[in-house]
């Protein structure tokens, strides 16, 4: 399928599809008039993409732990590549919220102050 096809079938702007393969998320070949041809299992590859930034992801890390996706939710395989990085996102993921809440507090308390 062309990509205006798979942008219109996952909702996903044609630009962004070009940096998801850009970024070898997205597997493309180029037909014999240079236009770009995905497969159809391309649909799931960008909705498995789509879920994975909604839950935090980097393209980098997406780009480590996409092998292991089933489905278009996705569920991931737990294999060592998926751990290692899930675990290591956790992990900067609390370090910012511990960070968002420590700012937090230093900005009620200038609230306090007034009152």
């Amino acid at each position: 399928m062309l990509i205006g096809e798979l942008s219109r079938r996952t909702g996903v702007s044609q630009r962004l599809l070009r940096y998801y393969e850009q970024q070898g998320l997205l597997i493309s070949r180029r037909d014999s008039n240079c236009y770009r041809s995905f497969d159809e299992d391309a649909v799931t590859t960008v909705r498995q993409i789509r879920a994975l930034l909604a839950a935090g992801l980097s393209t980098q890390v997406i780009a480590k732990v996409l092998p292991c996706a089933n489905g278009e939710l996705p569920e991931l395989d737990l294999c060592p590549t998926v751990v290692v990085e899930i675990r290591r996102e956790l992990a900067e993921m609390d370090d910012r919220i511990d960070t968002l809440r420590r700012r937090r507090g230093t900005l009620a308390g200038y609230l306090t102050l007034d009152a």
